[in-house]
């Protein structure tokens, strides 16, 4: 890249880690560091600029400093920000910047439940009976929840790391879902139970990432609590799997949920009960154990070497 730098553009308010990753990531490929900006300087209002330069690169302007640089490495930036993001994302694929962040229409149907539901029912991926509400009056709640077989899980349409789930089986608790949305002013969908339990009762999934259409990394997420999110922030225990561990169809299907949304990174939640189905895509799924070498390497050199 001779004098240009490799930025990774993440939002600096994230507290996930995924940036020191990706940093070590980089110097690994590189030899050298790379050059850390705020996302949020480039979210609506936050006063960051992207232009092109006289070379054929990029230049981003930000906090008083100019960065000249041709591959932007963009991550960890949270679900309810992504709109706000969308204007740098049109810039950086604008001028010719080297990465795979720039894709907003991607972001968005993976982002908001309710699309990702749409798409996937557009292009046949298997996935759980789904209704999406947005202030639902009571009836309309109880006709999408018996019609659903009165065992759904709700989520709002817009979230992460299994905050504001519910599993309800009652009409009691889906009010109290429904209040909860209500109070948030967020819209929210329900989906029937996929019934992923073990033998011995808990529930398990699996979390497939997928990397320009290859699975790259594979982890089983297993929940005591049949009523909680197969989250680690909720409880669930994970373990790293080697690819051929997976049963046989999910590899495919978490390919097929990537390339449904557009994505080229995509952190896909699935499981083998009721048929193989895929509960939701994250564009930027959270680093752990192995992930260095597995994800954050050959996430970074697709953009060197593109």
């Amino acid at each position: 890249m001779g004098r240009r730098d490799l930025v990774l553009l993440t939002d600096h308010s994230s507290t996930e880690g995924s940036r020191e990753v990706l940093a070590t990531a980089a110097r690994t490929l590189t030899g050298r560091e790379s050059v850390h900006l705020d996302a949020r300087h480039f979210m609506t209002g936050g006063g960051g600029r992207i232009e092109a330069d006289d070379a054929g690169g990029i230049r981003l302007l930000a906090d008083g400093r100019a960065v000249a640089a041709d591959a932007v490495v963009v991550y960890e930036i949270p679900p309810h920000r992504r709109r706000e993001f969308e204007d740098c994302q049109r810039l950086l694929r604008k001028y010719g910047a080297r990465s795979l962040g720039t894709d907003a229409e991607a972001w968005r149907a993976a982002t908001e439940k309710d699309a990702t539901v749409a798409r996937f029912r557009r292009d046949g991926v298997p996935q759980m009976p789904s209704v999406a509400l947005s202030r639902p009056s009571p009836q309309t709640a109880a006709e999408a929840f018996e019609r659903l077989g009165g065992d759904v899980w709700a989520r709002p349409c817009v979230g992460m790391g299994g905050g504001d789930v519910f599993h309800v089986t009652t009409h009691a608790q889906l009010q109290a879902a429904a209040s909860h949305y209500a109070g948030t002013g967020a819209d929210w969908l329900i989906a029937r139970d996929a019934r992923n339990f073990l033998p011995d009762g808990r529930r398990h999934q699996y979390r497939v990432v997928v990397l320009h259409g290859r699975v790259v990394r594979v982890v089983e997420h297993v929940q005591a609590d049949p009523d909680a999110p197969c989250n680690e922030s909720r409880g669930a225990v994970s373990t790293l799997l080697d690819g051929s561990e997976l049963p046989d169809g999910l590899a495919e299907l978490a390919i097929a949920a990537a390339v449904s949304l557009g994505l080229d990174l995509a952190g896909v939640d699935l499981a083998a009960e009721s048929g193989g189905v895929v509960f939701e895509v994250n564009v930027h799924p959270a680093f752990g154990r192995r992930a260095l070498e597995q994800v954050a390497i050959p996430y970074v050199a697709a953009h060197l070497d593109g």
